[in-house]
């Protein structure tokens, strides 16, 4: 029996970060083959950004984003595991951590609407702030 339900969304928006690589990859790789990768590599201020598709740099960027904000929900779910408060309210905050994670992403790599993006960001780091407030007060006694 699992000791933490809090860990079962790390590994879940762990295995999505990795659906975002493949699709990054299933669309970046056809377009680079359109791209000068010497003209690219000799010019310092040329990125993928200036010459690849906005539609394949979203997932791209989807999957950098992916590496910010959620590196602090990992901590902050392992920490919430080990002091055994990481069942109950605390798996449900990263459950929905996870699922505002997921659209977000989907909505980036999709449409990229901007509002849309900024309304789930908003979302998923409240559910954010409230499970640092609960390790917190598990771990500082409060």
């Amino acid at each position: 029996m699992l000791q933490a339900a809090i860990l079962q969304p790390v590994v879940a928006l762990a295995a999505w970060t990795m659906v975002m690589w493949l699709w990054l990859y299933a669309t970046r790789l056809p377009a680079m083959g359109k791209v000068d990768l010497s003209a690219l590599a000799n010019d310092p201020g040329k990125t993928l950004d200036h010459v690849l598709p906005a539609k394949v740099q979203w997932k791209a960027h989807n999957y950098n984003h992916l590496h910010e904000a959620p590196t602090v929900f990992y901590a902050v779910c392992i920490v919430l595991a080990i002091t055994g408060a990481g069942n109950g309210h605390g798996a449900q905050l990263a459950w929905a951590y996870v699922g505002l994670r997921v659209i977000h992403s989907l909505v980036q790599a999709t449409v990229n609407h901007i509002p849309a993006r900024f309304g789930l960001f908003l979302l998923s780091s409240l559910c954010l702030i409230a499970l640092i407030i609960r390790a917190a007060q598990v771990v500082f006694g409060f």
